[in-house]
């Protein structure tokens, strides 16, 4: 009894607080300070259209670093406890016969073929959204993260519609550390040839809106999604496995 008072009182606290979050609402009427200060200057400093990406890669180039090099230890983790032991002599004699069969070793059921038909048809359009989003971050909504997430859900699905397949982790594992090292050169490049690290004025702004423009942001945008998508479609390999 003293349980459900308890509850009651915790559920009934977050509803006061949740009643004074919303009474106290107010929409602004117009932007902040240093908000309009993003929006009206990104755009000329930058000359990407998208000032999302244009402050995640440039004004918090530091903060996507750090979010990045999160990934990767979210991957390196999940791959260490994921990693498969030594086979030893018990599972030697159970792979030549000898012994008790369990449920593991029940071969994989095969996919519908409504499955393997989807993904046929799904598979190559995932991954040309997937680079579209990547490519145009600079221009519209998307970005490296975004393209490289979308990228990885097409891994999944592979791998969902053939589950013998495997991923070659370890070819991914050297694109994910190259797009990584190219990510942070270029941030030194912006260091050294502009005004400050992930500074993509090194390279010509281009004509505004045009596919070719703010500077260095397409690339770096690139580096992500490649790096993202590596890195998700490794984790989902090792969650298989």
């Amino acid at each position: 009894m003293t349980r459900h008072v308890i509850v009651a009182l915790v559920v009934a606290l977050f509803g006061l607080v949740f009643v004074r979050l919303v009474g106290g609402y107010a929409e602004l009427s117009a932007l902040r300070p240093l908000a309009a200060q993003y929006v009206t200057q990104a755009p000329l400093e930058l000359g990407t259209p998208n000032i999302v990406t244009g402050i995640l890669i440039t004004f918090r180039g530091f903060d996507t670093l750090g979010e990045v090099a999160v990934l990767f230890m979210v991957a390196a983790s999940i791959g260490l406890l994921l990693k498969k032991d030594e086979p030893n002599a018990a599972s030697e004699a159970a792979a030549a016969g000898i012994g008790e069969h369990t449920a593991d070793d029940a071969p994989l059921r095969e996919p519908s073929e409504i499955v393997r038909t989807g993904t046929d048809v799904l598979l190559p359009l995932i991954f040309v959204f997937g680079a579209y989003v990547i490519v145009n971050g600079h221009l519209s909504a998307g970005g490296g993260f975004q393209g490289g997430a979308i990228v990885a859900s097409g891994a999944m699905l592979m791998l969902l519609a053939r589950p013998g397949s495997r991923l070659s982790v370890a070819l991914l594992s050297v694109i994910e550390s190259f797009a990584g090292v190219l990510y942070v050169s270029l941030g030194l490049v912006g260091l050294v040839f502009a005004a400050g690290f992930l500074d993509p004025r090194f390279l010509p702004k281009g004509e505004f809106g045009a596919f070719v423009s703010a500077g260095a942001i397409p690339l770096i945008s690139a580096l992500l999604g490649i790096k993202v998508g590596a890195e998700l479609s490794v984790i989902i390999d090792r969650f298989r496995g």
